[in-house]
């Protein structure tokens, strides 16, 4: 048994308090009560006696394992370690605690019982007489229609409980339980709520939780719940500010979530205030690209580009690893060669990426020496670029009969690969499948990923690749302008291509065209490739005469 006050301590308590309060952890409750009415008239007592709120601890059995003393406004929880295991399952404690002025069941209690995941709050009315009055129970509930986290429910005294403590609990378990195995989710796959702020543009900060949405379930996350809070500007602190940011915690524990993951980058200070918040998982829009990345990876240049990214990422975050970073020691976000990054230090991340640094230099070397012996045979670079899933895969599959990886996914491509294409008059090209790009392509990658761009700074034309079956193909188009124009090349040829035609109407396809020019294309059905064939060997030799043949792949 514990005892504890506000601050952590027993400090300001006389010893004869200390023993009155000793003495309440003696007492215990029948395992089928929530409390015992002794319990409650001495908690009263002593709670108007030092004019502070005092509450208890019950386990399952009836036992008191902690007494905590707040100030006459709330009280301060000690840190009870990890939960019990199970989803749905509580922590096997009930707290009673005891109010002094009338004030109502307190955000604060209902926080604690979310985030703690108690198995109950039971606040005592003490009256000025010390003796108990007035009680309120509060209890999580299983997701339901109505939204609601938690139900409270009022009594007029202590006497007035005739439940059977251990059914009930055992029940609400049981329906949690049901609701989470209701969801048909994989038993190894995390749940996830993403979190976004709008500032400014209501409509662009749901289509980028969209987005996000889109790489939490390429990273392997179940997405199960989405928030978007309004604000004039970002919470220094915890990006939604605390209060919006408890009533996510709430939701999370009724969806039996393990992760959030916000839509922006957290800054080093905003994840370790965040992670103290709460037990859960925390991750950013960096973090989870990063995962996927790392799950893509598959050549010995790609692992060691991701790793220098993680590495890069990790160095400003080191300081904060053994608080708010400790949960990141596997699933999402924690996965490659970065998982065992998190107990390093400083000096040995830096030591690492100087080595790392090293390796990828002799590769862009050896790419270098490659791209010189296709200069001096003159074949052309052609390069696929475009954003990310937007069908690159799948058109140099088409065009070159190969069987590069194509999935309806995002970053399913992550190193470049790159086929031969022959034109008629024995006319070859070198065509090159890219990463794909993404709003808010982390710096960090960018740089680690420069030997893979490369690839496109020596191409001789660029086939930009727009899908469009998307809503958001002009923020896309202009993301990829913006990017080509960061690596130098504005000066590259460059021939817009519509992809995906064939899930599209043919009148959106006509305005597009129209409005931004292009050639539409449909690698599935080959509408239209002897068109785009035909404008790049215009934009490669000299005007085409005749129609060009079907290619095949040579190599």
């Amino acid at each position: 048994m514990t005892i504890r006050d506000v601050h952590g301590n027993t400090t300001g308590l006389k010893p004869s308090d200390i023993k009155a309060l000793v003495r309440l952890s003696h007492r215990r409750t029948p395992p089928t009560s929530i409390v015992s009415p002794e319990l409650v008239r001495s908690l009263s007592e002593q709670s108007r006696s030092i004019n502070r709120q005092v509450g208890v601890l019950i386990d399952r059995r009836g036992a008191v394992t902690h007494v905590v003393v707040g100030d006459a406004r709330g009280i301060f929880l000690p840190d009870f370690g990890r939960v019990r295991a199970g989803r749905g399952r509580f922590r096997g404690l009930r707290l009673v605690l005891t109010h002094l002025d009338g004030e109502p069941l307190s955000q604060d209690n209902l926080t604690d019982l979310s985030v703690l995941r108690l198995d109950l709050c039971l606040v005592v009315h003490v009256l000025e007489t010390g003796l108990p009055g007035p009680i309120e129970v509060a209890y999580l509930v299983p997701p339901n229609r109505e939204g609601k986290v938690y139900k409270v429910e009022k009594h007029r005294a202590i006497h007035d409980l005739k439940d059977d403590f251990q059914a009930f609990i055992h029940a609400l378990e049981q329906e949690f339980a049901r609701a989470f195995a209701g969801a048909h989710l994989a038993p190894d796959r995390e749940r996830a709520l993403l979190v976004g702020v709008n500032c400014q543009d209501r409509n662009a900060a749901e289509k980028s939780l969209e987005e996000l949405e889109r790489l939490a379930r390429t990273a392997g996350l179940t997405v199960v719940d989405t928030d978007i809070q309004t604000r004039k500007q970002i919470d220094p602190r915890y990006v939604v500010g605390k209060g919006k940011l408890e009533d996510i915690i709430v939701r999370s524990m009724q969806f039996g979530v393990d992760v959030l993951v916000f839509d922006r980058d957290l800054r080093p200070s905003q994840l370790r205030c965040i992670s103290e918040r709460t037990d859960l998982k925390v991750l950013d829009r960096t973090q989870l690209i990063l995962d996927i990345f790392a799950q893509h990876a598959e050549s010995r240049a790609g692992k060691l580009q991701v790793e220098v990214a993680q590495l890069r990422y990790i160095l400003p975050r080191l300081n904060i690893m053994t608080t708010a970073m400790s949960r990141l020691t596997g699933g999402i976000g924690g996965r490659g060669p970065g998982e065992t990054k998190l107990e390093i230090n400083k000096r040995r991340a830096r030591e690492r990426l100087t080595r790392l640094d090293r390796a990828l230099a002799q590769l862009r070397q050896q790419r270098e020496e490659r791209r010189k012996t296709r200069r001096r045979s003159a074949i052309p670079v052609v390069a696929l670029v475009g954003y990310t899933n937007s069908g690159k895969s799948t058109l140099l599959n088409r065009l070159t009969n190969s069987s590069v990886r194509a999935e309806d996914r995002l970053f399913a491509t992550l190193d470049p690969v790159s086929r031969r294409l022959r034109f008629p008059e024995q006319r070859e090209i070198i065509l090159t499948d890219t990463v794909g790009f993404i709003r808010d392509l982390p710096q960090d990658l960018m740089a680690a990923f420069r030997a893979t761009m490369e690839e496109i700074e020596q191409a001789d034309l660029i086939l930009h690749l727009v899908d469009a079956n998307e809503d958001d193909t002009e923020p896309h188009m202009h993301t990829v302008g913006n990017l080509l124009s960061d690596l130098g090349l504005d000066q590259v040829p460059r021939v817009l291509v519509w992809s995906k035609i064939d899930q599209v109407a043919p009148d959106l396809v006509h305005s597009l065209v129209r409005r931004f020019g292009g050639i539409p294309v449909s690698a599935v059905r080959g509408d239209n490739l002897r068109q785009l064939m035909q404008e790049m060997e215009r934009a490669l030799w000299k005007p085409v005469r005749r129609p060009v043949d079907t290619p095949v792949r040579t190599a």
